[in-house]
């Protein structure tokens, strides 16, 4: 009976500190899919396949250099359940820092060289020349996530999840405001088409950027940056780096893997290629809460560790992966019942609906192990454990679910479903693996400071 009550309330703190940031990246999934919705019937096919290859390498840039953050979230939530306010502040602080100039770095690289870049894919001319306007035009919105990325890190870390998503559904809304407006020509605006969707982006994360730093000089939950704890210290670093070059390597090989995954479905026709980011942008909107709850639950192990009780560390990452095998089945069900209901949504496009229907219902049998990896990654990273999640994860990239997608397409002819059986039997391998490695408490043994 006490096991029972002990976990209801493990779920219900879960729970709490989860909905906000479900709330967040659902936020984050609308704009996406509003994005793709408006791309798709304001500039069509060629305009979605283009911002879906720009964005693969925006994404590839900014999830290998932001993984400080996974280390500044476990290193300000340990901190934070000791109470240790004064180191709190100084790893809010130098992890901004970090943020900022790697941000610079990012934005010059998307700049320089998106022309180059973009010549890896296979695709026609107009939308190769689609990519570049988009990249060039959205390049400076890198610099302002990795500030956004950095402050929403360390709030999070500290157990507020609500800052990050107010400040995200405010720029989600002016994004699609500026969509709108900017795509189309609205008023006295001019009619920019695929620039004008980069702009308005850039001009959401720009204001975003802005209240968090607005936020964090004024001081909430006990976080308030100074000049002074600004500046880099060996004493942070230290850990940050070892705890965050994991999961920088672990971000490498996974938007590597999904590098070179969307260069192999370049090799197939601009249908498939649309088809293909419509259903990722699915797929993407029904693992939201997912995150939201691997937020909450790193958060959650990160503090029980800094109360030396690692045992409710366990209890709670075991709670979590529960949580997340139930949502899994509920959205895989609605996956395989609605899938021409969800995509009419995205196109109105027969041939396109006709060709991502089946792929949906396979990506359906996805969700329960997708969101449990997800999930259980998040109580490891919230451990520190951030070497097991990057050698789990790399080896379930690039042994299964990259080489079985490109053998697949290349000799099997299955297109875009290739995608979804390849990474359903990577799931089906690696979850053990995962949830072997969380329960087996190595973790416990993992010194910060």
């Amino acid at each position: 009976m006490r096991t029972i009550i002990r976990q209801k309330n493990i779920i219900k703190n879960i729970s709490i500190l989860a909905f906000p940031a479900i709330l967040e990246m659902a936020l984050n999934t609308l704009v996406g899919m509003a994005d793709t919705l408006m791309i798709s019937h304001i500039i069509g096919k060629e305009g979605l396949a283009a911002v879906g290859f720009a964005n693969q390498i925006i994404f590839t840039l900014i999830y290998v250099f932001t993984s400080f953050n996974a280390g500044a979230t476990a290193m300000v939530a340990r901190s934070y359940g000791e109470k240790n306010y004064q180191r709190l502040n100084k790893i809010v602080g130098e992890n901004l820092s970090l943020n900022f100039f790697l941000g610079i770095l990012i934005f010059l690289t998307a700049l320089i060289f998106s022309e180059s870049i973009l010549n890896i894919f296979s695709v026609s001319e107009l939308v190769y020349q689609m990519s570049v306007d988009y990249l060039n035009n959205v390049a400076i919105s890198q610099f302002f996530m990795f500030i956004s990325f950095a402050a929403a890190a360390s709030l999070r870390g500290a157990g507020d999840t609500k800052t990050p998503m107010f400040i995200t559904g405010i720029a989600n809304i002016l994004n699609i405001i500026g969509n709108y407006i900017l795509m189309t020509g609205y008023s006295f605006f001019p009619e920019l088409g695929i620039k004008g969707a980069a702009l308005s982006t850039s001009i959401a994360r720009g204001i975003a950027a802005i209240l968090y730093l607005i936020i964090l000089i004024k001081g909430k939950n006990n976080i308030k940056i100074k000049l002074s704890n600004l500046k880099l210290s060996a004493y942070i670093l230290k850990p940050l780096w070892s705890l965050s070059y994991a999961a920088a390597l672990e971000q490498f090989f996974m938007q590597a893997a999904f590098f070179v995954n969307s260069i192999i479905i370049s090799l197939l026709d601009t249908t498939s290629e649309a088809a293909y980011r419509i259903l990722i942008n699915i797929e993407s909107a029904s693992f939201m809460p997912a995150i939201g709850i691997s937020i909450a639950t790193a958060t959650l192990v990160g503090k029980r560790l800094g109360e030396q009780n690692p045992e409710k560390s366990l209890q709670t990452g075991k709670a979590a992966g529960f949580m997340g095998i139930i949502w899994g089945i509920l959205m895989g069900i609605i996956f395989f019942v609605f899938p021409v209901p969800i995509l009419a949504l995205f196109t109105s496009d027969t041939k396109l609906i006709n060709a991502a229907t089946f792929t949906m219902k396979i990506a359906g049998f996805n969700q329960p192990l997708l969101a449990f990896m997800i999930i259980i990654s998040g109580a490891l990273r919230g451990t520190g454990d951030t070497k097991g999640v990057m050698l789990i994860t790399s080896l379930r990239l690039w042994t299964i679910f990259v080489p079985l997608c490109y053998i697949l397409v290349k000799y099997f002819n299955y297109g875009v479903t290739s995608v979804w059986y390849a990474e359903i039997s990577s799931f089906l391998v690696f979850s053990y693996f995962m949830y072997k490695r969380f329960i087996a408490m190595e973790w416990a043994r993992i010194t910060m400071f």
